[in-house]
């Protein structure tokens, strides 16, 4: 059995999506979607580890605590180019990029860290492709965190600058203890959020 595509989605514009047409999105879309290489990608239903994860990452006591100067954000867009506008499922960003509350995207140079938390159907996408978009963006820091035997792994990355690429920095189970600019300290344990 197939579903038939809304009509505002295919075959689409003339010359493709754009990242300033996300914005533009009819109100039956999709609330996240990412563009890819001028197409539209529609997030699956989230396993229960992604949104155990993001929310572990964005808590203000057990996530990532930034300095004053940045923030984190979660499920927010980066505009990367006229048709790249991935949407990381964690960030830290300029403190004043959050300040205005009608945004729907950051700038690359507003971007501090990035994180992907995989999904089966998003795999692929995190392992390879958004991580070559973000090097090439100069995002300074990557993380990618799966799921492993019912546990969390985290491999961390830095952007290499003179060829800007990003090369790792660790791999961390239980416990995600690595420097970004500040010093992080997370347990993984999803516990916690379970009950």
């Amino acid at each position: 059995m197939t579903a038939a595509f809304p009509e505002w989605f295919y075959p689409g514009p003339p010359g493709g999506w754009t990242a300033d047409m996300l914005d533009h999105l009819p109100p039956d879309a999709p609330r996240h979607v990412e563009l890819i290489d001028g197409s539209l990608i529609m997030r699956s239903p989230q396993t229960a580890f992604h949104m155990l994860m993001v929310s572990l990452l964005a808590h203000h006591d057990l996530g990532i605590r930034p300095p004053n100067h940045l923030g984190v954000a979660n499920e927010m867009s980066i505009t990367l180019g006229p048709r790249q506008r991935p949407e990381p499922d964690v960030l830290v960003v300029k403190k004043e990029a959050l300040s205005d509350l009608r945004r729907t995207f950051y700038r690359p140079e507003e971007v501090h860290l990035v994180v992907e938390v995989v999904s089966p159907e998003s795999a692929d996408r995190d392992r390879v492709t958004k991580p070559i978009k973000y090097s090439n963006a100069g995002i300074k820091y990557l993380w990618r965190i799966e799921p492993e035997d019912e546990q969390a792994v985290a491999y961390t990355f830095e952007l290499e600058p003179s060829v800007k690429a990003y090369v790792p920095t660790g791999i961390h189970r239980k416990r995600l203890t690595t420097y970004v600019g500040f010093d992080v300290d997370i347990d993984l344990d999803l516990s916690p959020f379970i009950g």
